[in-house]
């Protein structure tokens, strides 16, 4: 799905900044009549968005709502693929459960799912996602890269390497470090978590679906008590309101860039990006699998992203998966 008529023109206006945009110049561009482009400024209106007219020139856009629609998502992506097909929603259960249907129905490479909230947001092992209305990102990019089965894991932290780049590109007064396999961190808090799930035959992977959710700009009473002194977001952190929309765009600029290196030159490059990133590794850590408690330094992780850890009779064990607390 490209941009619609009415998104086509918002990006213009979006693009152009403070620059007044003549309806007859939008009309020419876009082969439609005056007054259609006319109703389209109205209809962007009613979703609270200002314009001013300036006599003579034009059009002006003078305020934006808070969202993350295709057109301001758009305006600052410098993808090929990755969010060129995006599908806005106010309202899901949860973005992955529209993506499963979309894959079903052919959704091309890069597809994006994203929601202003989520019902039914989940997290990994089906854990409940806390997903406040307008306050954060809640979205599923689609992918169908060219990999085996074994190796859609590691798109976790491809995932996770991204969202951390993207955070450090636009922003100054945190440092956001990756706790393993799926988490993000500010200050041993939670901002972000990663869900993967694959669509795949025996022998050949059909689909990846990336499940992404960050706190964004959330206060602190936004959040239900049981998670406060665990959780936090990206505004409390940095200390002012954020654009979702343009860290929605970095992150997809980074996961294409990470998932052509990772495809091109392997998990080694990944690897190194991941482990500049952690919080985990070189710390004492606990870690809970479904069949025991393991404790011991993390040393780091395999050339497949498992997890190792030094135990203190200086045995390796590898970790598949886990719930990590650093001790």
């Amino acid at each position: 799905m490209s941009l619609t008529m009415k998104d086509k023109i918002l990006e213009r206006f979006l693009l152009a900044g403070d620059e007044p945009l003549s309806g007859q110049q939008l009309a020419d561009d876009f082969g439609i009549s005056r007054t259609a482009i006319w109703k389209h400024l109205q209809s962007l209106q009613e979703e609270g968005y200002e314009f001013e007219t300036i006599k003579k020139k034009g059009y002006c856009l003078i305020g934006k709502p808070d969202r993350v629609d295709a057109a301001r998502i758009t305006s600052f992506l410098s993808t090929k693929r990755y969010g060129r097909s995006i599908h806005y929603l106010e309202e899901v259960t949860s973005t992955q459960v529209i993506a499963h249907e979309l894959v079903r129905n052919g959704a091309e490479d890069g597809t994006v799912v994203i929601a202003e909230t989520q019902t039914s947001g989940k997290g990994r092992m089906a854990r409940p996602w806390e997903s406040t209305k307008g306050k954060g990102i809640w979205m599923t990019l689609m992918i169908r890269p060219n990999v085996i089965p074994q190796q859609a894991p590691q798109f976790t932290l491809v995932t996770a390497v991204a969202v951390v780049n993207a955070m450090k590109s636009l922003y100054a007064h945190f440092k956001p470090e990756i706790k393993w396999p799926n988490d993000i961190l500010i200050n041993g808090r939670k901002c972000t978590g990663i869900l993967t799930e694959m669509v795949a035959e025996m022998d050949r992977v059909e689909a990846l679906l990336i499940g992404i959710g960050i706190n964004v700009n959330q206060q602190m009473n936004h959040f239900p008590e049981e998670l406060q002194s665990i959780a936090t977001s990206l505004s409390i952190e940095e200390g002012k309101q954020l654009d979702r929309s343009e860290l929605v765009a970095s992150i997809l600029n980074y996961m294409e860039q990470y998932s052509e290196l990772y495809i091109n030159e392997g998990f080694a490059p990944i690897k190194k990006l991941w482990e500049t990133a952690s919080g985990t590794i070189g710390k004492r850590i606990k870690a809970t699998t479904l069949r025991e408690v393991i404790e011991g330094q993390a040393i780091g992780i395999t050339e497949q992203g498992v997890l190792e850890i030094q135990l203190d009779n200086g045995e390796i064990k590898s970790i598949y998966s886990a719930d990590i607390e650093v001790k």
